[in-house]
């Protein structure tokens, strides 16, 4: 038989479930419901749902088929009219048989009181999120090799021996069946200071435009936020929460893919269960707001490596802890190395848990696909994500949103991540501020600095040769004068005699004369023979004279 895809809704008064059955013989269908328990048969599909509340068999029942789309639509009346039906849209958790929700286990550890089935717990239990502490033990190496277990509530173990090498790539921890919690925890400390680049982070705290791009944007949840905390949503109860979140088809195919499973977890375990479930939403949120939705070939790598959980199978004892561990690698490793990021990711968690488990369980499907469709990182899937996602549907909303309070009471600063941030940032804007004086002082030294030797003469020359309102017209031929000297000795080269020079009569036209010596200090000029004959070339042979 087939399990088809199906729908649930709700008002006040009634059940509204729609199967679709494409190519069913609709001539032979048969639907049976009571209490809390639904079956529908057309060949070859067979639905059995365990409903959250109880329907009645009263008259008002209705259904409906539409050919077109293979659609059978089945309104129920609801046994308490107005009465709110809780996960409706946790498909895993409807498929199971009612049975399998409440039997005890088959093998139970006598002595153990702390054993319980998530759906058993107090709904009116306080859950205390603080840190839960246990007297030193010496053990054995033995001992500690048979406590090296990980994945999902530490249920898994043995996995990589054969497998190391396959992947090695999906996660950091080398060896990590025969690797002690703490031993993982010291290595992976070790490693995050080894990566860290101090360049790197100050460039982006500098030269945060890009970060602040990231910032501004709005991911699904955001909006969704938005309208549970609108004023007519706060009258609201809780449990229309779940009525926000929508799945899509593919969601819902892969909800009912999912192997529904009961899982046995001690107090302890559960407790670290949901704080894996924080480690692993920071870094969801943080790849989902960098890539603004868009997913790459990187999403896979930016999840796994920013949530130590998935890639150092790191195991948590308080919340505090998980915000600095978070920290630490998004500075560490990804693109975008800004503190900002790090709040901003806190903020998302808190939003998520507060939208209750149809939030997380649309997170955990996203994740899910990512890693399913990278090939080295759906062994993440198998050891951690497909159970959140079987686990999640059965988890209680009041656990979530104490979890959140308990996430939005931390706070986190950056010499609490051990990297010495506060300390490169101070350095680094002493250097920027000794830069900017130094650069100051060079561009006024080089105003003031007055000019020297030629340069000072070249710059006076023009003003010295420019007379004033108030001068005499006579200095006017001096000034010529000087001009002409001027332009002569300039003309003087290696051709003219040494005792000889040029010079410019009044009508601009240049004749050698010949310099006498004599005891005195004055020399004077002996024209030429040609020196009078107009226009003759200004450099001539002197085998000619």
């Amino acid at each position: 038989m087939l399990t088809p895809a199906f729908d649930l809704s709700q008002d006040a008064a009634f059940l509204t479930i729609a199967i679709r059955v494409p190519h069913a013989r609709v001539s032979e269908f048969d639907v049976y419901f009571q209490g809390a328990d639904f079956r529908f048969f057309a060949r070859p599909y067979f639905l059995r749902l365990t409903l959250p509340g109880r329907i009645i068999e009263n008259g008002s029942e209705q259904g409906s088929y539409d050919a077109d789309k293979g659609l059978f639509t089945i309104q129920l009346p609801k046994e308490t009219p107005g009465q709110h039906f809780e996960g409706l849209n946790m498909l895993t958790a409807l498929l199971a048989p009612r049975k399998s929700r409440t039997a005890k286990p088959l093998v139970e550890e006598i002595g153990t009181s702390s054993v319980c089935e998530e759906g058993e717990e107090d709904d009116d239990e306080e859950f205390d999120w603080e840190i839960e502490q246990f007297p030193y033990e010496e053990v054995s190496e033995s001992a500690l090799k048979l406590q090296c277990h990980y994945g999902f509530g530490d249920l898994r173990s043995g996995v990589f021996q054969r497998l190391q090498d396959e992947f090695s790539d999906v996660i950091d921890i080398k060896d990590p069946d025969f690797t002690p919690a703490a031993e993982r925890r010291q290595k992976r400390l070790a490693a995050e200071l080894t990566k860290f680049n101090p360049d790197h982070y100050l460039a982006d705290f500098f030269e945060d435009e890009a970060v602040e791009q990231v910032l501004k944007y709005n991911p699904w949840w955001t909006d969704t936020y938005s309208k549970m905390m609108a004023p007519l949503g706060k009258s609201k109860e809780q449990e229309d929460h779940a009525a926000l979140v929508s799945f899509s088809e593919e969601e819902k195919f892969q909800l009912r893919k999912f192997v529904n499973k009961s899982y046995l977890l001690d107090r302890r375990t559960h407790r670290q269960v949901y704080y894996s479930l924080i480690d692993i939403l920071l870094a969801y949120c943080y790849e989902t707001r960098v890539t603004e939705g868009e997913r790459n070939v990187e999403s896979a790598w930016n999840i796994r490596k920013l949530s130590p959980t998935l890639c150092w199978f790191e195991t948590w004892t308080n919340v505090h802890e998980i915000l600095v561990s978070f920290g630490r690698r998004v500075l560490c490793y990804p693109l975008y190395r800004h503190f900002k990021l790090v709040l901003k990711a806190c903020r998302d968690t808190i939003e998520i848990l507060q939208l209750g488990k149809s939030a997380v369980l649309k997170c955990l499907l996203d994740v899910h696909k990512i890693f399913q469709e990278s090939d080295p990182a759906y062994i993440l899937n198998d050891l951690y994500i497909s159970d959140y996602c079987v686990w999640i549907q059965k988890a209680k909303s009041k656990k979530l949103a104490t979890l959140a309070e308990a996430l939005k009471e931390v706070s986190l600063t950056k010499a609490q991540l051990g990297l010495e941030l506060e300390e490169l940032e101070v350095a680094a804007l002493l250097v920027q501020e000794e830069e900017t004086a130094l650069t100051a002082a060079h561009s006024t030294s080089r105003q003031q600095t007055p000019p020297s030797g030629s340069e000072a003469g070249a710059l006076e020359e023009p003003d010295s040769t420019i007379p004033s309102e108030t001068e005499d017209s006579g200095s006017e031929p001096e000034e010529l004068n000087d001009r002409k000297s001027k332009t002569v000795s300039s003309l003087r080269g290696p051709f003219l005699e040494e005792n000889s020079a040029l010079l410019v009569n009044s009508d601009g036209v240049c004749s050698e004369v010949a310099l006498l010596g004599s005891g005195a200090s004055q020399e004077k000029p002996l024209v030429s023979a040609w020196a009078s004959g107009g226009s003759r070339p200004l450099i001539e042979e002197l085998g000619e004279h």
